[in-house]
């Protein structure tokens, strides 16, 4: 039986956060993917495979190069999560923006 793996602990490493950032603009080969880290390509790989696994990219094969891109439904779950605190932080921010506005130096 094949598990998927838990996508926050895929975010969690900070080399699998900067492939995801990496991604998030183009579609990239493991090789050119590889090429912006200083670790052997082995080594991206595994992560690529991991975030592969936790649906955070997609592999899209064009000839006899795999190109990797990000999956943007597959972070849904994160952006799921994090939405009742990012709500949480606007309200804060909102409040100390009004106590600001009516603050005056002086009083």
């Amino acid at each position: 039986m094949f598990l998927r793996r838990d996508v926050f602990q895929a975010i969690a490493d900070p080399t699998r956060r900067a492939i995801l950032l990496l991604l998030a603009s183009q579609a990239m080969t493991a090789g050119a993917i590889a090429s912006n880290f200083d670790t052997a390509r082995p080594t991206v790989s595994k992560h690529l495979q991991i975030l592969t696994e936790c649906e955070l990219l997609q592999q899209e094969q064009q000839g006899r190069e795999i190109f990797y891109h990000l999956n943007p439904q597959g972070m849904k779950e994160v952006a799921d999560f994090i939405e009742p605190f990012r709500q949480l932080w606007e309200d804060r921010f909102s409040k100390l923006e009004a106590i600001m506005k009516n603050y005056s130096p002086g009083k």
